[in-house]
């Protein structure tokens, strides 16, 4: 390990091999770091958090202080952030309080961005990009490979489907489904995000049937339910369409039109 004089490490922090704590950083009690992450300078790890291995924070990044919310009366809830995140200056990720989930996740292979907010309950998938300045409220789930533009604020309750984008500077107030494009304020869809699908290597088969599902579901006049049956007489039975419609299925807040 190696850490800067100026540090300040409780000796109830349990660090392991090959963590490097930079100068006047903070690292609390009852935090457990994992091998070869990188705390930056000026970063602060508060109490009740646990990061993984191979990690990169930032300077100035403040990580697992109590939620912000009215409700939490100091309960030991936890921020638990997988391997291989990259979390940049002056971003803040709070602990939960204990409703749900009770605690604040984040999966691996992150990009978290300067200024970034991730609030108390919220959980986070692998390979997300939040831009700088993105903002998450409590009780957000965000899957797999979603990307978060600048600036863009998310209700609280909401969810982020899988492979979808959020435009810069969107105020986004129900679920975003997986694949598709969404930005304004309030944040509408604009389609199927064809560059992320490609990039990920997404079949033609299955960007095609994609297509077909997006337009009977929100381009048609029918009423959701029959849009649903259609899709499901019409459209290629695939993965990617079954996760799309039970996703809004499932959705509590509504899906964004």
């Amino acid at each position: 390990m190696k850490i800067h004089k100026t540090a300040i490490v409780s000796p109830k922090a349990n660090l392991a091999e090959g963590v490097q704590i930079g100068p006047y950083s903070i690292i609390e009690a009852d935090v457990n770091i994992g091998k070869n992450t990188v705390i930056g300078p000026h970063a602060v790890i508060d109490s009740h958090t646990d990061i993984g291995e191979d990690c990169h924070i930032f300077q100035f990044a403040a990580i697992g202080a109590p939620p912000q919310d009215l409700k939490y009366n100091g309960e030991e809830t936890r921020v638990v952030i997988g391997n291989h995140n990259t979390i940049r200056e002056f971003a803040t990720i709070h602990r939960a309080t204990v409703a749900d989930i009770g605690v604040t996740q984040i999966g691996d292979h992150n990009l978290i961005m300067s200024y970034c907010h991730v609030a108390h309950n919220c959980k986070l998938g692998d390979h997300v990009i939040m831009s700088s300045g993105a903002a998450l409220a409590g009780h957000i789930f965000v899957e797999d490979y979603a990307i978060i533009s600048g600036m863009s604020g998310v209700h609280q309750f909401t969810r982020i489907g899988a492979h979808a984008i959020i435009g810069g500077a969107s105020a986004v107030i129900q679920d975003v489904p997986p694949f598709t494009m969404a930005a304004g304020n309030h944040a509408k869809l604009y389609g199927l995000n064809i560059v992320g699908l490609k990039r990920r290597s997404f079949s033609e088969d299955t960007i095609t049937a994609l297509k077909k599902a997006y337009r009977i579901i929100f381009r048609s006049s029918l009423l959701l339910k029959t849009a649903i049956e259609k899709v499901r007489n019409e459209v290629d039975d695939l993965p990617e369409v079954r996760q799309f419609i039970e996703f809004i299925q499932t959705s509590q807040r509504g899906v964004c039109r």
